[in-house]
């Protein structure tokens, strides 16, 4: 609030007119206050966070700020309590010079969310300008022959103020001869003219001398003074005349120095070198005017001179005078009124300002990322200017007041797709032709968790042979994940859960950070055929997010077992087998019958028999079948036979290196009476199951083989494929089901097993077989083991086929 010392009338006025300007109205976005130029610091303006609906408590947090183009110190907002004040002197003419407007533009900005309030604070006018003539003293010489009514023009005083402020009144001293004539013509333009009231006696009154008084509407009024010196001369009695007192011409701004800009012509009646005519500009002259005009002093032609700029000076009120050469000089008076026209010599500016970068790529759309404002000098077409932006982009302008606008957000961002983006803001005006300028500015997208660690399948399948030292590296997984710094950071854990009685844990572990897979203990085919667990991987964004893979882990059988000599019913002394054998035998009777399993698979399960000969080379009459373990007659047995015979069987299977058992059966010869008798449906019996037994025995080996040679062809059509084919990376799936031979014929046994390709980081695809473990049968009676063989056949030629 402004005080004032003074009392009366025109001090309560100028409270009450203060008052009235303080107001301010709010439309289009747009505060308005007033405020008088000269007010004191800390004068009040206006509650401008009340009147932007916004809470003292929040300016702070919210950063709230004032910026404006024009002086930034002139008015500063108090934070604690929203009001806006003066904080430095204004002065009006320094700061509009004489236009009718004067107001400063002030940007109130505040974060969180980012917004943006216009605010226009008019500067009102004070009377604190005194009217000032361009001279102290005035020199008029006057011929005595001049008649009455006679006007001679003079030099008005000028008022920095505006308004009412501005608006001069003069008075002249009293004086039998002259009186003061004050006259507004159509142009607005004043014309002060001092009027000759009687003829002029040289003779009596030599000189005149007269105080010009200009005083300005203010209150209180100020007041200027010039004195007037004027001089009777009895010389040339007429003086040059212009056709009109008012000239007036338009010039393009871009017209070339020395264009004619108009011929001014003035004429006198006098002869000889009292009609001889001088031109100039009246002095005093203005800097502006002798920077942009010269005239020429014969012909009064005025030409242009410097560069003309209509964003600096509009219209140029020159006052031209005409001056004869006679003793007594007499001079004519006219007003040229020089108009600058516009032309599209300025090009727009674009000036991008609180940025609020970087954006964020979950922001949503119409989220304010810049402010925008635009200029140009030119007026009309020429200062009208468009903006517009790079195409193609997930940015849009939205104007908010005039020449600003806001650069919003238009559609939805992906930083994994792109990271940032450079947008040209171009300013364009309408003028003929167009100008145009850009304003360039970088906008980053911040990374948002959004996006999943992916494995390159689903599925692994990993092989580990058995019997593996502890802490063995067995597989490595590996996720990828799209998103940036901390939310890419991928961490690998196990999905624990039980296997059987244990936990995963204690069999593999996974590094947290290279993703490695270790078997933590030596692992036993024969305990854990396929172990299949899960792999979590995890970001390090807030939230979490994560994926699994799925490893099957298949344990390799090796050859760590020995094969075991299954129980027999007559077992004698030390573990042999005690059979009776009747002298009457033919060849190819069954005497005895060896079982051995072993609790490896496939080949390292497959077990075969072999008879040692006994000490001295000598031929023994018994044998026993390669792949059953069956021992038999080779031919009739006669007396020359020892009674008590010892066989050593050898039991061996086929794993690399090979291992072995050994089976002792003791054949004590008897004659056929002390033999136990047969009934005949036992012999038929026998003689049956040695029919089948052979026929078996034929049909397991020509499966064998065929089996064989199918697997060897697949192998080597398979190679030939993947030899032709192009690699395919990443792609790993599950093959058909295939059988399996993991033995044969006395241990044989089948499983399904399914065709795995591999995949790892290290090196292409790989196809392994993998035979399960032999399912191990019951000891069965001699018909038992004959169905079982014709299922085994069965299954054979299924394969084969």
């Amino acid at each position: 609030m402004l005080l004032f010392s003074q009392s009366g009338p025109g001090s309560r006025r100028l409270l009450l007119s203060l008052l009235l300007l303080t107001t301010w109205e709010a439309g289009n976005g747009q505060l308005h206050y007033s405020v008088l130029e000269e007010a004191k610091h800390g004068t009040f303006v206006g509650r401008i966070a009340q009147d932007l609906g916004l809470e003292l408590a929040e300016l702070v947090p919210r950063l709230f700020r004032v910026a404006s183009k024009d002086r930034g110190d002139l008015l500063e907002v108090n934070l604690q309590n929203g009001i806006l004040f003066v904080n430095s002197r204004i002065d009006r003419e320094e700061l509009c010079g004489r236009s009718a407007e004067c107001s400063i533009h002030l940007e109130v900005i505040v974060d969180r969310p980012l917004q943006v309030f216009h605010v226009e604070v008019e500067v009102g006018d004070i009377n604190d300008n005194p009217p000032v003539f361009p001279e102290t003293n005035k020199n008029i010489v006057i011929a005595e022959s001049r008649p009455p009514e006679t006007r001679f023009p003079l030099d008005g005083a000028s008022d920095a103020d505006i308004g009412i402020n501005s608006a001069l009144t003069y008075r002249l001293e009293p004086s039998d001869y002259f009186a003061l004539d004050t006259q507004n013509n159509r142009e607005r333009t004043s014309s002060l003219s001092l009027v000759l009231k009687k003829s002029l006696d040289r003779e009596e009154i030599q000189e005149h001398s007269l105080l010009l008084t200009a005083s300005d509407g203010g209150k209180p009024e100020l007041t200027g003074t010039v004195q007037l010196l004027i001089t009777s001369l009895d010389v040339n009695d007429n003086a040059p005349e212009f056709d009109r007192l008012v000239y007036k011409v338009r010039v393009l701004e871009d017209t070339l120095n020395g264009t004619l800009v108009i011929d001014l012509n003035a004429t006198d009646p006098d002869e000889g070198i009292n009609g001889d005519i001088i031109y100039s500009f009246r002095r005093p002259v203005s800097p502006a005017v002798m920077r942009a005009f010269n005239i020429d002093p014969n012909n009064g032609e005025v030409r242009t001179k410097g560069i003309l700029d209509f964003e600096e000076i509009k219209l140029y009120e020159i006052p031209v005078e005409a001056v004869d050469k006679g003793n007594i000089p007499m001079t004519g008076h006219c007003t040229l009124l020089v108009e600058v026209l516009d032309v599209n010599d300025n090009t727009p500016e674009v000036t991008i300002t609180s940025l609020s970068l970087p954006v964020r790529e979950d922001a949503q759309p119409n989220t304010v990322i810049a402010l925008v404002s635009v200029s140009d000098r030119d007026s009309g077409d020429n200062g009208r200017v468009t903006c517009s932006l790079t195409p193609h982009l997930p940015f849009k302008l939205v104007s908010t007041f005039k020449n600003y606008y806001s650069l919003v957000l238009d559609s939805a961002l992906d930083r994994e797709t792109t990271a940032d983006y450079k947008v040209v803001v171009t300013a364009r005006d309408g003028g003929s032709p167009s100008l145009w300028a850009t304003a360039s500015v970088s906008v980053e997208v911040a990374d948002v968790n959004d996006n999943v660690p992916i494995f390159a399948q689903p599925e692994y399948t990993v092989f580990v042979k058995e019997n593996n030292p502890p802490g063995a590296h067995i597989f490595t997984v590996s996720a990828v994940d799209a998103d940036a710094q901390e939310n890419a950071l991928v961490s690998y854990s196990l999905v624990e859960r039980r296997v059987g009685e244990r936990l995963l844990s204690s069999y593999v572990s996974v590094h947290a950070e290279s993703g490695k897979v270790f078997a933590l203990q030596p692992l036993d085919h024969e305990e854990l055929e396929l172990l299949q667990f899960q792999v979590s991987a995890r970001d390090a964004g807030v939230p979490a997010l994560g994926s699994n893979v799925t490893l099957q882990m298949f344990v390799l059988d090796e050859n760590d077992n020995v094969p075991t000599l299954l129980p027999h019913r007559a077992v004698g002394a030390g573990g042999a087998v005690s059979e009776l054998v009747p002298r009457s035998v033919g060849s190819g009777h069954i005497v005895a019958k060896v079982r051995a399993v072993d609790a490896d698979s496939g080949y390292n399960a497959w077990l075969s028999y072999e008879l040692h000969l006994a000490a001295g080379g000598m031929r023994s009459p018994f044998r026993v079948g390669l792949y059953t373990g069956e021992i038999s007659t080779t031919r009739a047995l006669d007396e020359a036979d020892a009674p008590r015979q010892r066989l050593l069987v050898l039991v061996k299977d086929h794993g690399e290196p090979a291992l072995t058992a050994t089976a002792t059966v003791l054949v004590s010869l008897v004659e056929n009476g002390q033999a136990p008798k047969i009934s005949s449906l036992a012999s038929e019996s026998t003689a049956s199951s040695e029919a089948s037994l052979v026929t078996v025995n034929v049909y397991l080996i020509i499966a064998i083989c065929a089996v064989s040679s199918l697997l060897v062809l697949t192998l080597l059509l398979y190679t030939a494929l993947r030899c032709s084919a192009r690699p395919v990376d990443g792609a790993c799936a599950p093959g058909k089901p295939m059988l399996v031979c993991s033995s044969a014929v006395g241990s044989w046994s089948h499983s399904q097993q399914r065709r795995q390709r591999v995949c790892s980081g290290e090196g292409p695809p790989k196809t392994d077989l993998m035979a399960f473990s032999p399912s191990l049968p019951p000891v069965l009676g001699s018909a038992e083991d004959t169905c079982l063989r014709e299922r085994q056949v069965e299954h054979l030629k299924e394969v084969s086929s």
